[in-house]
Protein backbone atom coordinates (compact mmCIF):
# COMPACT_ATOMS: atom_id res chain seq x y z
CA UNK A 1 0.00 0.00 0.00
CA UNK A 2 0.86 3.24 -0.42
CA UNK A 3 2.17 6.02 2.02
CA UNK A 4 -0.59 7.89 3.28
CA UNK A 5 0.33 11.47 3.21
CA UNK A 6 -2.82 13.30 4.94
CA UNK A 7 -5.02 11.24 7.50
CA UNK A 8 -8.25 13.39 7.90
CA UNK A 9 -10.32 13.28 10.50
CA UNK A 10 -14.30 12.33 10.09
CA UNK A 11 -15.69 15.84 10.15
CA UNK A 12 -13.16 17.17 7.97
CA UNK A 13 -13.90 14.13 5.34
CA UNK A 14 -17.57 14.98 5.98
CA UNK A 15 -16.92 18.78 5.20
CA UNK A 16 -14.49 18.64 2.05
CA UNK A 17 -16.99 15.96 0.58
CA UNK A 18 -20.11 18.35 1.15
CA UNK A 19 -18.30 21.48 -0.28
CA UNK A 20 -17.41 19.75 -3.32
CA UNK A 21 -21.23 17.87 -3.78
CA UNK A 22 -22.16 21.68 -3.27
CA UNK A 23 -21.18 22.15 -7.02
CA UNK A 24 -20.64 26.16 -6.55
CA UNK A 25 -16.75 26.41 -5.14
CA UNK A 26 -13.79 28.29 -6.88
CA UNK A 27 -11.51 26.40 -8.84
CA UNK A 28 -8.63 26.65 -6.02
CA UNK A 29 -10.95 25.73 -3.53
CA UNK A 30 -11.76 22.90 -5.32
CA UNK A 31 -8.77 21.73 -6.51
CA UNK A 32 -7.32 21.66 -2.95
CA UNK A 33 -10.45 19.82 -1.38
CA UNK A 34 -9.83 17.29 -4.03
CA UNK A 35 -6.53 16.96 -3.35
CA UNK A 36 -6.48 16.94 -0.40
CA UNK A 37 -9.39 14.02 -0.30
CA UNK A 38 -7.05 12.25 -2.58
CA UNK A 39 -4.42 12.39 -0.42
CA UNK A 40 -6.28 10.76 2.80
CA UNK A 41 -6.95 7.79 0.34
CA UNK A 42 -3.95 7.13 -0.14
CA UNK A 43 -2.76 8.83 -4.00
CA UNK A 44 0.68 10.02 -4.31
CA UNK A 45 1.86 13.02 -5.17
CA UNK A 46 2.39 12.62 -8.26
CA UNK A 47 -0.64 11.26 -9.42
CA UNK A 48 -2.76 13.73 -7.64
CA UNK A 49 -0.94 16.37 -9.45
CA UNK A 50 -1.35 14.86 -12.85
CA UNK A 51 -4.90 14.54 -12.02
CA UNK A 52 -5.26 18.28 -11.29
CA UNK A 53 -3.24 19.74 -13.67
CA UNK A 54 -0.87 21.20 -11.05
CA UNK A 55 2.43 21.13 -10.00
CA UNK A 56 4.07 18.19 -7.55
CA UNK A 57 5.02 20.95 -5.07
CA UNK A 58 2.15 22.52 -5.23
CA UNK A 59 0.00 19.30 -4.03
CA UNK A 60 2.67 19.19 -1.19
CA UNK A 61 2.31 23.05 -0.08
CA UNK A 62 -1.66 21.85 0.03
CA UNK A 63 -0.45 19.24 2.45
CA UNK A 64 1.77 20.90 4.19
CA UNK A 65 -1.00 24.29 4.91
CA UNK A 66 -3.52 21.24 5.91
CA UNK A 67 -0.79 19.73 8.41
CA UNK A 68 -0.35 23.46 10.27
CA UNK A 69 -3.93 25.28 9.46
CA UNK A 70 -6.72 22.61 8.91
CA UNK A 71 -9.37 23.09 6.69
CA UNK A 72 -8.56 27.08 6.60
CA UNK A 73 -5.85 26.30 3.99
CA UNK A 74 -8.80 25.76 1.65
CA UNK A 75 -9.18 29.56 1.03
CA UNK A 76 -6.26 32.22 0.45
CA UNK A 77 -5.12 34.62 3.33
CA UNK A 78 -6.81 37.74 2.87
CA UNK A 79 -3.72 40.35 1.15
CA UNK A 80 -3.55 43.49 2.72
CA UNK A 81 -3.63 45.82 -0.69
CA UNK A 82 -2.83 49.43 -1.13
CA UNK A 83 -3.81 51.66 1.67
CA UNK A 84 -6.61 53.79 1.08
CA UNK A 85 -5.23 57.20 0.32
CA UNK A 86 -8.34 58.90 -0.08
CA UNK A 87 -11.37 58.30 2.33
CA UNK A 88 -14.97 58.62 1.43
CA UNK A 89 -15.39 62.33 3.18
CA UNK A 90 -12.77 63.23 1.31
CA UNK A 91 -14.42 61.83 -2.10
CA UNK A 92 -17.42 63.49 -1.13
CA UNK A 93 -15.70 66.78 -0.44
CA UNK A 94 -14.30 66.33 -3.98
CA UNK A 95 -17.70 65.73 -5.69
CA UNK A 96 -19.87 68.61 -3.70
CA UNK A 97 -16.70 71.04 -5.25
CA UNK A 98 -17.69 69.60 -8.18
CA UNK A 99 -21.18 70.35 -8.40
CA UNK A 100 -21.02 74.11 -6.77
CA UNK A 101 -20.21 77.14 -9.45
CA UNK A 102 -16.89 77.52 -10.58
CA UNK A 103 -14.77 80.33 -9.20
CA UNK A 104 -14.45 83.50 -10.02
CA UNK A 105 -13.12 84.50 -13.76
CA UNK A 106 -13.61 80.53 -14.88
CA UNK A 107 -16.49 79.32 -16.90
CA UNK A 108 -16.22 75.73 -15.41
CA UNK A 109 -14.44 73.52 -13.07
CA UNK A 110 -11.49 72.28 -14.82
CA UNK A 111 -9.79 68.58 -13.23
CA UNK A 112 -6.42 70.68 -12.81
CA UNK A 113 -8.42 73.26 -10.87
CA UNK A 114 -10.18 70.71 -8.47
CA UNK A 115 -7.36 69.55 -7.68
CA UNK A 116 -5.82 72.78 -6.62
CA UNK A 117 -8.38 74.25 -4.32
CA UNK A 118 -8.68 70.36 -2.59
CA UNK A 119 -5.33 70.93 -1.82
CA UNK A 120 -5.65 74.44 -0.82
CA UNK A 121 -8.71 73.77 1.26
CA UNK A 122 -6.09 71.29 3.19
CA UNK A 123 -8.63 68.31 2.74
CA UNK A 124 -5.68 66.21 0.95
CA UNK A 125 -1.72 66.43 1.26
CA UNK A 126 -1.56 66.30 -2.98
CA UNK A 127 -4.17 65.66 -5.73
CA UNK A 128 -3.69 64.74 -9.02
CA UNK A 129 -6.04 65.75 -11.40
CA UNK A 130 -6.06 62.34 -13.05
CA UNK A 131 -7.09 61.20 -9.55
CA UNK A 132 -10.01 63.96 -9.25
CA UNK A 133 -11.09 62.47 -12.84
CA UNK A 134 -11.09 58.90 -11.54
CA UNK A 135 -13.41 60.17 -8.60
CA UNK A 136 -15.73 61.74 -10.56
CA UNK A 137 -16.36 59.07 -13.03
CA UNK A 138 -17.42 57.01 -9.98
CA UNK A 139 -20.17 59.50 -9.27
CA UNK A 140 -23.58 59.55 -11.25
Amino acid sequence: MKKQHVTLTDADRTTLEALLAKGTLAVKTFKRATALLELDRGKTLRAIAETLNVDYNTVAAWRNSYRSQGLDCLYDAPRSGRPIEIDGNQRAYITALACSDAPEGHARWTLHLLAEKVVEAGICESLSHTMVGKILKKTN
